[in-house]
């Protein structure tokens, strides 16, 4: 059996971090993903997939994501259920992730997100220059 999914996309809100009572921490966050194809308009449409990290990662994102951000996600789909005041049954799916990644730095995304170091590797929109000295071979 296999349960796996990546995803690409922007967050919708600010993450939403809780604690369980045991003290474990959780956070949420909707993640905007492009659909590949477009409706009969000529418009590109977008899923909005539940995500829920669990502990450090989630203190990782709480403490770093921001409405807007570019991220990838790696984890499992999950479904699970709950009565509601009314006695219903209400069934959610979301994608529990194991990894997140930010695949843009702070400075691409809002200006008022500090992101969670400055990114040695961002493209400046420079040229890179690269002369036959710079290969080893």
């Amino acid at each position: 059996m296999l349960n796996r999914v990546i995803l690409i996309g922007r967050l919708t809100r600010d993450p939403e971090m809780r604690y369980t009572p045991s003290g474990i921490a959780n956070t949420s966050f909707t993640l905007a993903v492009d659909r590949a194809f477009t409706n009969a308009n000529g418009e590109r449409e977008a899923d909005f997939i539940p995500i829920v990290t669990w502990r450090k990662l989630a203190e990782i994102c709480a403490e770093h994501l921001k409405k807007g951000r570019l991220v990838a996600v790696e984890g499992r789909i999950q479904v699970r259920h709950y009565e509601n005041n009314e006695g219903r049954r209400v069934y959610v799916t979301e994608v529990v992730a194991e990894s997140v990644k930010f695949l843009e730095s702070s400075r691409e995304g809002r200006r008022d997100d500090p992101g969670p170091a400055d990114d040695q590797f961002a493209d400046d929109g420079k040229p890179i220059e690269i002369n036959d000295d710079d290969f080893p071979f």
